[in-house]
């Protein structure tokens, strides 16, 4: 069961490699927020498509870690309620925060985006529900791991509320500053993907190994789309600042 389990796991890492190299290679711009645009089937309300999308990340993880036959213990429960407090934030919170108003998404991506958000759900909650041994909380890598996990989760909520903000008494969209935006385009995408480094570092498994591969797959792309576009609609945007790592990328 658990050679068959990685052997999934492994061929879902493979398959998010590919689908990262597709989209570096290809430049597409994946048609939802400033690059929403038609062509991709049936359009939908934002928000909805937004909280739809997501919610099987908040809810199928939780679920099988709990029904699962391993006990909870402090080590699981601090998986579970990481995870929980992130996608709470991201399927409910976040929704009700952006200003997008008559804004559209192509029900294909929210589609894609739900099975996607599905099948990670599924491979860390079956883990820690059904194979993981009990760890201990007070190991160093716990310490170290959250952390690096809370310090994510502030830059990418407070990159947010920048976001946010600047569309608080004005339509569309202008060149944000302040903070890691002044280093990067998307220091929202770069705490999240803090945030999946530390929960990896604190899990030490290959679930959360794939869950991080997969959050830089599928963040890296859009980066590097955001700040193209950036570049190309503003001229005075500033030339140093970087897509999503700081000095690097």
């Amino acid at each position: 069961m658990i050679s068959n389990f990685n052997l999934f796991l492994n061929i879902w890492i493979g398959f998010g490699l590919l689908t990262f190299v597709y989209l570096i290679i290809s430049k597409i711009r994946t048609p939802y927020g400033r690059h929403s645009k038609n062509g991709w089937g049936v359009m939908v309300n934002n928000k909805w498509a937004w909280f739809w999308m997501e919610f099987p990340a908040l809810v199928v993880m939780p679920f099988l870690s709990i029904i699962g036959p391993n006990e909870l213990n402090p080590f699981s429960i601090l998986l579970v309620s990481i995870w929980f407090i992130h996608y709470l934030n991201r399927v409910i919170i976040f929704p009700l925060r952006i200003k997008t108003k008559g804004k559209k998404m192509p029900i294909s991506i929210a589609f894609s985006a739900f099975f996607f958000n599905i099948f990670n759900g599924l491979f860390n909650g079956y883990y820690v529900g059904f194979i993981m041994n009990p760890e201990s909380i007070y190991n160093y890598n716990v310490l170290i791991g959250l952390i690096i996990f809370i310090f994510g989760m502030v830059i990418n909520i407070s990159s947010d509320n920048t976001l946010i903000s600047l569309r608080k008494y004005s339509k569309g969209y202008k060149i944000p500053n302040g903070g890691l935006f002044n280093f990067v385009s998307c220091p929202n995408y770069f705490g999240e993907i803090i945030e999946w480094i530390g929960f990896l570092i604190i899990a030490l498994s290959l679930p959360a190994l794939s869950f991080t591969l997969w959050t830089f797959f599928n963040l890296i792309p859009r980066a590097l789309n955001h700040h193209e576009w950036y570049k190309e609609t503003f001229k005075n945007y500033p030339i140093k600042r970087k897509a999503v790592i700081p000095f690097v990328l």
